[in-house]
């Protein structure tokens, strides 16, 4: 089997957890994880299915899990796994939820899946192969200008210091763009900027998993992903901009006026 293969496979044994949970998961069972950021028991077993599933392929790689954190392995190789990409809004019953799944091979992304049960998609991608949706290329947006342009964001809920910086880019977005989303989870909004329907994404502060599949969709579609000021460490700092190339650089000029990568430095 192909990485991707692997990927995908795992990533269905992930949302078979998913769905058996959908229909009766409550906020009553879930654990307060930190402020505004809930973990459930759905997380944790969906993370254990997904790793199992790629360990029986691949027992010697390192794993890096939003729910179990980092189980060292001896190759060079390491998965980064967010087994419930939008745990709120499942929690919720609002139907914007994925399971995301990225292979690194020392410092470069080489495979991405993201799954979203609930419509039975699949973006997929490998390094210089190409981007995908149920097996057909995606390509970015051909929109050049952020002037127009069809966005989607999140707010900076585990960063909240910097959120007047936020709204000072937000306010300048939304001022002449054509629309603007928060649809609450960010691997899908990467995916959906890499099949076109967004023309961009912009968000402070996440982490690995949420960004690491997405980010190898948005740039083998032809997109451009980078930190807050142009540079390569949206990775491990968390800031990121991926969007069609015109549409990137207006959004970096924004961002811009109002801060730069250097002067985020809240600890996640």
């Amino acid at each position: 089997m192909t990485d991707v293969e692997i990927a995908t496979s795992a990533a269905q044994a992930g949302a078979d957890v998913l769905r058996k949970y959908w229909e009766e998961l409550g906020k009553e069972d879930a654990d307060l994880k930190s402020r505004n950021d809930w973990v459930s028991a759905a997380d944790r077993e969906s993370e254990h299915a997904i790793i199992a599933a790629i360990r029986a392929h691949c027992p010697d790689d390192t794993f890096l899990g939003e729910e179990g954190g980092r189980r060292a392995g001896t190759s060079a190789r390491t998965w980064i796994i967010d087994p419930l990409d939008g745990t709120s809004n499942y929690l919720q019953h609002f139907p914007m939820w994925c399971v995301s799944i990225a292979l690194r091979q020392n410092d470069e992304t080489i495979a991405g899946v993201i799954y979203e049960p609930l419509r039975d998609l699949y973006f997929t991608a490998e390094r210089g192969a190409g981007a995908f949706r149920n097996g057909e290329r995606m390509h970015i947006s051909t929109q050049d200008r952020v002037e127009g342009a069809f966005l989607a964001t999140g707010f900076p809920f585990r960063a909240q210091e910097y959120i007047e910086s936020y709204v000072a880019i937000f306010t300048d977005v939304i001022r002449i763009s054509k629309g603007v989303r928060r649809a609450g989870s960010a691997a899908l909004d990467l995916a959906y900027t890499a099949a076109s329907v967004f023309d961009g994404f912009f968000e402070m502060h996440l982490s690995a998993w949420d960004v690491a599949a997405g980010s190898l969709l948005v740039t083998e579609a032809g997109g451009v992903v980078t930190d807050f000021s142009g540079g390569q460490r949206w990775l491990e700092r968390g800031n990121i901009v991926g969007a069609a190339p015109g549409v990137h650089a207006e959004l970096l000029a924004i961002i811009g006026r109002h801060t730069s990568e250097d002067q985020l430095t809240h600890k996640r």
